[in-house]
């Protein structure tokens, strides 16, 4: 059965507006998946994530671009939307799109100043969404 291609529906959507708990999921050099809690803001059907220069998740984008993000629904964490899709690198050296992340979620800029960080825009190419057992379409 195919995933649903973009866009995704109206009720979706506003989800993923929400500052929910979502993992990343990336591929490691031998193949094998790596997840993370992360941060995300949705915004014009893509997602945005940002990460400290140093975390390996970086280093395994660089290598292979393709991501799964799951978001889980903080309304009724047992619904959850699931999208694939492509990351692009981009140096954040102003931590504007870090501090736009942080601020979704706790209301201030980010506090740590003084190590870089790099954006991954996701450009979602399929999706799955979940509703305790039914699909949630």
């Amino acid at each position: 059965m195919a995933m649903p291609k973009p866009p995704l529906p109206p009720h979706l959507q506003e989800v993923l507006a929400k500052p929910n708990p979502a993992v990343i999921g990336t591929v490691r050099p031998d193949g094998t998946p790596n997840t993370v809690a992360t941060w995300y803001v949705w915004e014009d059907g893509r997602v945005l994530v940002n990460m400290d220069e140093g975390r390996r998740r970086l280093e395994y984008l660089r290598r292979h671009p393709h991501v799964s993000l799951t978001v889980l629904d903080g309304d009724e964490w047992y619904r959850h939307i699931t999208l694939h899709g492509r990351a692009t690198l981009q140096d954040d050296p102003d931590l504007a799109d870090i501090d736009r992340i942080a601020t979704h979620y706790t209301g201030s800029p980010y506090a740590q100043r003084d190590r870089g960080r790099v954006s991954a825009r996701i450009e979602v190419e399929s999706w799955h969404a979940w509703n305790g057992g039914r699909p949630w379409t």
